[in-house]
């Protein structure tokens, strides 16, 4: 059953009339609600024949828009014959048509006297270099409404995540309906999480790529990755916190698993650049939970008010809790266990070894990286009894980190010159071999044939070139997604109070 009343509205931008009708059909077929059909796109236009063609025909609600050069659209021509198409839309019975307020006035005082009971109009306002503040935006909405509009638009662009929230709080509090989204991917939840904060519509695009407006989600993503039809005033917001974030498979694998389990939540991407006022500007109870990745995890830790003591330990935090009872947050490091159960497991497999103790106990671990994910590998190996080696391009850190967990350090640059013994254990924390920098590797190939296991948190791809070479070098594996799947389950439990559906959430992960 659908719970949200905000529509999905995708952009037709083809260049002729006849591709514009294919992708209305597609749009009709892929469950869009109404499609905005953009003129200033068209190579040729002749207004009476095409718009008869685009509006009487139409599958699915219209909304006509013919976007001037100076509103970011690609109309460069006769202003009057702009304004004379889209009244011509209303005469024939457009659902809706989008005026810039800039000529909204005039554009009102040429229809005086009429009426038009098929057409709503929604005046609009593009700002493509920032996002004003809220006194700001309420007197623009307050100008908008005050021509007579039967929807304002108003859409921003986003230079911090936290501009989002601006507006938020205008479309909440906004006595008429409201389409209001700031573009770019750091304003990527105000597509999203219109539909939880009252917006009338959000865009979404029928492939990747191409996009009305920088920041565009696919009706696909809307659909079925985010549950756009589901989310209300009630739903929950997770999601994670990085830069950059957006190869992260979080947000794939919570909303699987929320919709599975019929929680009202959504898990989304968080593009923040400042995580203390991120974490101050979204302060509300409905901000339920984070996960936290690079270059987030040892700042989590200081803004957070209570810290589990595994994480202080550590020393890095990926996992926050804003506690519903008082809106404190607890950081928890769910990392460390997965990857070290994940090795664990790998070590266990290839020597058939069983039992109480660490198949870890007494084994030369090495660590490269001594950033949040390097600290919790060096002190889950530490804690299972591993002599502890951390290799990182700043020698200094390494020492650093060495001594707080009581281990050696050297420099990234000697590690292919360190085997002081046999069947050592690998883990690279860096993101090093990462997409897209996927032929890139820590260590060369002729100094793994001293590992008996590699373990790699990069998990896109899933084979990094690190392993593939450990592989060939005849050590056990064991990929990122093994520790992302451990730690899922850590930051579940977390978020729900629930025990972890570890079949669900290992077989979305593997899907």
């Amino acid at each position: 059953m659908r719970k949200s009343a905000t529509l999905i509205c995708i952009p037709i931008m083809g260049e002729t009339i006849e591709k514009m009708k294919i992708d209305v059909q597609k749009a009709k077929q892929n469950g869009a609600d109404l499609v905005e059909i953009r003129l200033d796109h068209l190579t040729t236009f002749n207004p009476s024949p095409d718009l008869h063609t685009l509006i009487q025909d139409r599958l699915l609600p219209v909304l006509i828009t013919y976007r001037p050069t100076w509103e970011g659209g690609k109309y460069d021509g006769d202003e009057n014959k702009r304004l004379d198409a889209l009244r011509l839309a209303m005469e024939l019975g457009a659902d809706y048509i989008d005026v810039e307020l800039k000529v909204a006035h005039e554009f009102y005082d040429s229809i005086r006297g009429k009426t038009f009971e098929k057409t709503k109009v929604i005046v609009s306002s593009h700002n493509y270099q920032l996002t004003p503040s809220v006194e700001d935006l309420g007197n623009l909405a307050a100008r908008i409404q005050a021509t007579g509009a039967d929807i304002v638009k108003i859409a921003t662009t986003a230079v911090e995540i936290t501009d989002v929230a601006r507006m938020f709080q205008i479309m909440v509090h906004s006595q008429v309906p409201f389409i209001g989204l700031v573009m770019g991917d750091r304003g990527l939840i105000s597509r999203v999480l219109c539909a939880k904060f009252g917006g009338y519509l959000t865009f979404g695009t029928l492939e990747s790529g191409v996009v009305s407006a920088p920041g565009q989600p696919t009706l696909k993503d809307l659909l079925y990755l985010y549950n756009f039809r589901q989310l209300g005033p009630m739903t929950k917001v997770y999601g994670i916190i990085g830069k950059p974030v957006s190869h992260s498979k979080s947000p794939m694998l919570f909303n699987e698993v929320f919709k599975s389990v019929g929680l009202d939540a959504v898990y989304v991407y968080l593009l923040v650049d400042d995580l203390a006022n991120f974490l101050r500007t979204y302060s509300s109870t409905d901000f339920a939970g984070f996960s936290v990745t690079i270059p987030h995890k040892e700042a989590a830790l200081k803004c957070c008010d209570e810290v589990d003591p595994v994480a202080k330990s550590i020393g890095a935090v990926n996992c926050v809790i804003r506690r519903p009872t008082d809106g404190k947050l607890i950081g928890y490091n769910t990392d460390y266990v997965g990857s070290i159960s994940a090795i664990e497991d790998g070590l266990r497999g290839k020597h058939n070894v069983s039992g109480a103790s660490s198949p870890l106990a007494g084994k030369l671990f090495v660590v490269i990286g001594a950033g949040g994910a390097g600290k919790a590998l060096a002190y889950g190996a530490k804690e299972k009894g591993a002599r502890v080696v951390i290799a990182n391009r700043t020698y200094d850190r390494a020492r650093e980190l060495a001594d707080a967990i009581g281990g050696d350090a050297i420099a990234l640059a000697d590690l292919d010159n360190f085997h002081p013994e046999d069947g050592m254990i690998l883990a690279n924390t860096t993101s090093i071999g990462m997409q897209p920098k996927v032929d890139e590797t820590p260590v060369s190939k002729h100094a793994l044939k001293f590992y008996s296991l590699v373990f790699d948190a990069v998990y896109t791809p899933k084979m990094t070139r690190l392993l593939k070479e450990a592989e060939e070098a005849g050590a056990t594996i064991v990929t990122g997604l093994e520790m992302f799947i451990g730690q899922a389950y850590g930051q579940y439990e977390n978020y729900t109070g629930l025990p972890a559906p570890k079949e669900l959430i290992r077989k979305t992960l593997e899907n």
